[in-house]
């Protein structure tokens, strides 16, 4: 068995095969390619405009640009919170950048956040564009973090809890606390929150898809914090983090979230550190100091060094001026950030977030870590490092951390802390019961991936779209289909130059389908039809972009198109709708499946639904996977199996 030395060594080793992986992408997609290459693989914006300018919170320029050609072609890759840069067309060879974080797209038209107080001058020179760009941080970050960590001896915090958590020591408990119970909680939710109440070391709340295992985490915060005066909560993901953050916002937590503004949602904007400091009474004086310093420096610059004696004391005098002043300002500052973070009961941040400067000289009794399953072992250690004790929340039969590097991933970078903790130790609990989907959508999973311990809450064991027995669709009242394309013909497509993989014949099946279902919706339920909510999930890309275009020349579906949603399994994690349609796209004469192998994948699509499941797919293809021939099994076993032949007829 390693040592916990050499697990640690291993990580440093996946993580620089990681990171040399991204580089190598990121160079190939700007560095290697032309700019008309760029523009058309979605990293670039060229020529672009800065059509306004504003400045927001925490005195950061926001820049509203727009791209005046390819306006027709919204295929981009730039999305909320990702690292982009500004440049010019009028240097050559290494050129001037200006970097900022997109805080939104909309359209033409993307919204870039800088930290910087004036704006260069050769934003007005040249044509202008904006690049996509690497971020190195988060490597920084995370070699950093496992040096400390690998450093750390076991007779600190830190080394010990580096032992327990990687299994080569057991968790202590306080068995004297009384045990935890909340009405409002089911059995399972109150078991977890009693281990938590007694761990010294670590609990992991194992959470299965509509278990309510964020308000399970949202009430433990609420419990601990009786006896704490604030801990530290984070996620791998901002989207996660403000989910937590606005949840124990609701629930009277004092939340400062850590972040830029433009990675955290327009809605929990007063809750970041730089509306909190905006906000505080100390900040008019600050700001106002500030503007002193500017003013006496630049009096200051109007005495050149040749004037006489009395101009060159009276500029020294000056100048000392503002340095005291600027003293202060930064005193003032520091005032307002620490009354801030004090009087916070959660502070909100991502893990990589958890190294910004801001927390430098906190430690914390406990950190709570969500979406633990989720995140890169490296980086989940990084919030680690400031606690005394960890919570984790997740669930490892859904989606793991995404690696880009096939050696990293073989090697095990994919596999999470969270993972090796439930495995490896005795502090676990599994939230048993599920208030999302019916029964029948819900046992193939559980008996697959839960040791059959799921069970269905009974206000949603038994529902359906209809509550008609009667129905002339007899479909409505089935809450799980599986239509077997088998021997149809609809062989899958590999686009050459992505990679990625569609089925038309098979998408056209599911897009019909799912139009008989809202017809059918709409004679019997005229009302509640267009209250559905519906979910299309493609493990492929291409399959994503062909439904998309497809579910166009569907009128039926198109009056619905608001309250419908297309995307890969990674854009629905952690969501939920009535009507769940899942192409599975594979269909080949070897048997190839692919990523299906991934079963979570699957897992994290099926479980999606609440109402209604169906799945298309080719199930000659499938079978060759003992997942898949069992999942063909039990839908024929539950009544959910069918030929695509009799929707084709």
């Amino acid at each position: 068995m390693k040592t916990s030395a050499e697990e640690i060594q291993h990580l440093l080793q996946l993580i620089k095969a990681e990171r040399d992986e991204e580089i190598k992408q990121y160079e190939q997609l700007i560095k290697e390619t032309s700019l008309a290459e760029r523009k058309k693989r979605g990293i670039t914006w060229y020529p672009v405009v800065v059509a306004n300018e504003e400045i927001g919170l925490g005195e950061q320029y926001t820049l509203e640009i727009q791209r005046t050609h390819q306006q027709n072609e919204a295929e981009h890759l730039f999305q909320p919170g990702q690292t982009a840069a500004l440049f010019s067309n009028a240097f050559e060879g290494e050129r001037p950048l200006l970097q900022g974080v997109v805080k939104k797209v909309r359209g033409n038209s993307l919204w870039l956040v800088v930290r910087n107080s004036d704006l260069p001058d050769w934003l007005a020179e040249g044509k202008l564009g904006l690049d996509l760009l690497y971020n190195e941080t988060t490597y920084r970050e995370m070699e950093s973090t496992l040096q400390k960590l690998l450093k750390a001896k076991e007779s600190e915090r830190l080394g010990h809890l580096r032992e327990v958590l990687l299994g080569y020591r057991q968790p202590s408990f306080y068995s004297k606390y009384p045990f935890v119970s909340y009405p409002d909680l089911n059995e399972s939710q109150n078991r977890a929150l009693q281990q938590i109440a007694i761990a010294d070391d670590v609990a992991v709340v194992h959470g299965p898809p509509g278990t309510g295992k964020t308000t399970t985490l949202v009430r433990a915060i609420q419990h601990v914090l009786n006896t704490e005066k604030q801990v530290l909560v984070a996620a791998p993901s901002n989207t996660a983090v403000d989910l937590l953050s606005l949840k124990l916002h609701q629930k009277g937590v004092k939340v400062t979230r850590i972040g830029h503004p433009a990675r955290v949602d327009d809605e929990l904007q007063h809750l970041t550190l730089d509306a909190q400091i905006t906000q505080h009474p100390d900040y008019k004086q600050m700001v106002q100091t500030r503007k002193e310093v500017v003013q006496l420096e630049q009096e200051a610059r109007k005495f050149k060094r040749t004037f006489g004696k009395e101009e060159r004391e009276e500029r020294q005098h000056l100048l000392a001026q503002a340095r005291m002043l600027l003293e202060y300002a930064r005193q003032l500052e520091n005032y307002i950030l620490n009354n801030i973070l004090d009087n916070a009961q959660a502070i909100t941040v991502t893990l990589v977030g958890a190294a910004q400067s801001v927390l430098r000289d906190r430690k914390f009794d406990t950190v709570f870590i969500d979406e633990a399953a989720q995140a890169l072992e490296p980086a989940t250690w990084i919030p680690i490092l400031r606690a005394k004790r960890v919570i984790f929340a997740g669930d490892h039969y859904q989606l793991p951390p995404t690696v880009k590097s096939a050696e990293a991933q073989k090697k095990g970078l994919n596999r999470s802390l969270f993972e090796k903790c439930i495995k490896r130790t005795n502090a676990h609990t599994m939230l048993n019961t599920q208030y999302r989907m019916n029964e029948k959508i819900m046992r193939f999973a559980s008996q697959s991936f839960y040791q059959q311990q799921l069970y269905a809450h009974q206000s949603v064991a038994h529902i359906t779209l209809t509550p008609l027995a009667n129905s002339s669709f007899t479909q409505l009242s089935k809450p799980f289909e599986f239509i077997d394309t088998a021997g149809c013909g609809f062989d899958e497509v590999q686009n050459p130059q992505s990679m990625s993989y569609n089925n038309p014949q098979e998408a056209a099946l599911l897009l019909k389908y799912l139009t008989q279902i809202f017809e059918a919706l709409e004679a019997e339920q005229p009302h509640h039809a267009g209250n559905i909510t519906t979910g299309i999930i493609a493990p492929y890309k291409e399959q994503v972009r062909l439904l998309e275009q497809e579910i166009q020349h569907h009128e039926t579906l198109l009056k619905y198109l608001p309250n419908i949603s297309v995307d890969t399994v990674d854009g629905f994690q952690g969501q939920e709708r009535d009507i769940i349609g899942i192409s599975l796209v594979r269909s080949n004469e070897t048997g190839e499946i692919g990523f299906l192998s991934d079963t979570r994948r699957t897992n994290v699509a099926m479980t999606r639904a609440k109402k209604k499941l169906v799945m298309v797919g080719d199930s000659a293809t499938l079978a060759t996977h003992p997942f898949y021939r069992e999942l063909i099994q039990y839908t024929e076993e539950i009544d959910a199996y069918r030929s695509a032949w009799e929707l084709l007829y």
